[in-house]
């Protein structure tokens, strides 16, 4: 059932829609009907921490969309875009067969619908990935893209802020799923929607979801995990190994500094090991940082877990690790962790 203008769809059982003229016509009849809206925005190859998302979605919602886009402007020249995963038939297949019986009412609620952008129609002034080049409107969350995942991608923030902004005033929300393991992404995109007093979704309705989890090695689910090699994926995990230590030295009273060279010594070791083992694979540490969850500002050397008169307030736990040429990410959140998952 492809609603296409232009350009071919693959079949598909439920509405796909590539231009937001389409999807807006779809979106009246929803609002006619009075029903809630359920929105996952992706930029496809799903696994299955998408379709955690989507059955949150399902469940709270009358009706739940999916967004498919590579979103061109959060990629540096130097990035992923051309060879990031496109797989819109496979992620067709999984997200129509996700459904939620809702035993209240005894009805089963299954996926409604699927916005496929060309980067036309959401770009129509056109756009580059380098910003010196880009021309028309653009987003930006001033003093909270430049901290953890910034460091590294100073553009990234920007495009995510754009393309997430442009996709709220297509799909207008009741409300909106995102994961923790972009955990800087989702509260900064919590912070736009109150800056930018948006009412689909205002804050409240943008929920983050625990992160999804391989469950025999607990490695963070993640597109480019495809990326990885045998060897590669023999020491994924060694990320979330390495965070999981740093935690519990926080919770046993160690300084943030202390935290990050117990990270480290894990990842140190792992590399000893693997190279022990004939591994053919390399491990580079891009970066481990405990931030402020309200102001992502890196928390002092010698702050710990009782520093402060709120010894419960959120902290950010996150790293980044190349594997090979892949980019892993994972965070865990230190302190009351119902303030920002939900």
């Amino acid at each position: 059932m492809s609603t296409s203008s232009g350009s071919q769809l693959p079949p598909s059982p439920i509405p796909l829609f590539n231009t937001v003229k389409d999807f807006r016509q779809w979106r009246r009849k929803a609002y006619a009907d009075q029903k809630s809206v359920g929105f996952v925005p992706t930029m496809g190859a799903l696994h299955e921490g998408h379709l955690s998302l989507v059955r949150r979605s399902l469940a709270e919602n009358d009706l739940t969309v999916l967004s498919v886009f590579v979103n061109p402007a959060q990629f540096a020249p130097h990035e992923d875009l051309a060879t990031y995963p496109r797989t819109l038939p496979r992620d067709i297949e999984l997200f129509t067969s996700e459904s939620f019986h809702d035993l209240a009412t005894n009805t089963v609620r299954t996926a409604s619908a699927i916005f496929v952008p060309t980067v036309d129609e959401m770009y129509p002034t056109g756009i580059s990935q380098n910003i010196a080049d880009q021309k028309g409107t653009f987003v930006e969350v001033k003093g909270y893209g430049h901290q953890m995942e910034g460091v590294t991608r100073p553009t990234f923030f920007r495009g995510v802020a754009t393309v997430v902004t442009k996709l709220f005033n297509v799909i207008e929300p009741t409300n909106a799923y995102f994961g923790q393991k972009d955990i800087q992404q989702a509260l900064l995109l919590r912070r736009m929607s109150k800056d930018l007093l948006l009412s689909h979704p205002d804050p409240e309705h943008l929920h983050i979801i625990p992160t999804a989890r391989d469950p025999v090695t607990d490695l963070a689910l993640s597109s480019r995990n495809a990326y990885l090699s045998d060897d590669g994926r023999n020491v994924a995990p060694t990320l979330r190994e390495a965070l999981k230590a740093a935690a519990t030295a926080w919770e046993s009273g160690s300084s943030k500094i202390g935290c990050v060279h117990r990270a480290v010594e894990v990842i140190e070791a792992r590399k000893s090991k693997a190279k022990a083992e004939g591994l053919n694979v390399s491990m580079d540490l891009d970066y481990i940082q405990l931030n402020d969850s309200d102001t992502f500002e890196v928390l002092d050397d010698n702050t710990t877990r009782t520093s402060g008169n709120d010894p419960h307030r959120p902290v950010i736990l996150s790293g980044a690790l190349y594997v090979d040429k892949t980019r892993l990410i994972d965070n865990v959140i230190l302190g009351d962790v119902s303030r920002i998952i939900g």
